[in-house]
């Protein structure tokens, strides 16, 4: 057993665990974050997909204790309170989601792809970055949509914050 311990979604938070345990097993069963899925337990299919210290990471392929001392969101974490992320809102707006399974994966994925890329994406970027999430509904179209929706709008409110800021 190994004590880990992170600042999950604002929150700092502790326990033992068995050094096997996967960061999304220990999300899910130690801290009731269902909301990041297990999909195939072999970093394949993306649902799994959290932030850890920044970057997108799929938890099933990191062991908690690897990620102890981490700052890690899940998509718990990404709304801000009642008001939905940017990402969150243009799923909505966009149909970007059917099952919904994959979607907590595909939002977090997004957001770090928008971070990476804050001038902007174009359709073949997001589809070529999407390529390691699956969603087994959909033909992606209104996935990519949503992302480069979202992109456009996170754009245009950072341009309007510095603007202010002026």
């Amino acid at each position: 057993m190994s004590d880990v311990s992170f600042t999950v979604n604002g929150k700092r938070v502790s326990g033992s665990v068995e050094d096997r345990t996967l960061l999304v097993h220990f999300l899910r069963e130690n801290l009731g974050l269902t909301g990041t899925h297990v999909g195939c337990d072999t970093s394949q299919c993306g649902t799994c997909v959290v932030h850890v210290d920044g970057r997108a990471v799929k938890s099933c392929s990191m062991l908690a204790v690897q990620a102890s001392g981490s700052t890690i969101v899940t998509i718990e974490g990404l709304a801000n309170g009642a008001d939905l992320h940017p990402v969150q809102a243009a799923f909505k707006e966009h149909h970007g989601l059917q099952c919904g399974f994959c979607t907590p994966g595909m939002i977090m994925t997004a957001t770090d792809m928008i971070a990476r890329h804050p001038q902007g994406l174009d359709e073949a970027t997001v589809r070529a970055e999407l390529d390691g999430n699956i969603c087994r509904c959909t033909g992606y179209h209104n996935i990519v949509k949503a992302i480069l929706a979202a992109s456009q709008a996170m754009a245009k409110g950072a341009k309007g914050k510095a603007r202010q800021a002026a």
